[in-house]
């Protein structure tokens, strides 16, 4: 997977329910939970990628968004790699690549809440391949 460094040191956890991502914050990078039925990898905010801390701030303030006609539009998740929900319930961002030029492949993922305060938080560094749960993106600053 392109996101190996997130992937390091993965376990398996038992546990399910989204609830168990929250829960994460305590757990081991890298353990693994199942959000109806998925399996996800969790990890914390710390081990993405700078650009992707600033997506968050970019999120909890409402922007502005470097791509707007792409930040923050529905995510369909057609791939099936996160726990199946009724449209409109994922958003895209995207995370700046340095040195890239056009978007590149790295997305942060938002899931319930509202679109300033997510309930969940999942990055990919592949563009929709594979992703984390980010276990406390709720602790950056805006």
């Amino acid at each position: 997977m392109a996101c190996c460094v997130l992937l390091v040191g993965c376990g398996s956890d038992a546990s399910t329910g989204a609830e168990s991502v929250r829960a994460g914050v305590a757990s081991a990078a890298g353990a693994k939970t199942t959000i109806n039925g998925v399996a996800i990898t969790m990890c914390e905010v710390a081990q993405l990628p700078s650009q992707g801390r600033d997506t968050i701030r970019l999120i909890h303030s409402g922007g502005p968004f470097p791509y707007p006609r792409n930040d923050g539009v529905v995510f369909g998740n057609r791939e099936g790699h996160l726990p199946k929900q009724t449209s409109g319930y994922y958003h895209e961002y995207t995370v700046k690549t340095p040195g890239a030029s056009n978007r590149g492949t790295r997305r942060i993922i938002t899931g319930g809440g509202s679109l300033r305060d997510p309930q969940y938080y999942y990055y990919t560094a592949d563009h929709y391949d594979s992703f984390c749960a980010v276990t406390d993106a709720d602790r950056v600053g805006s």
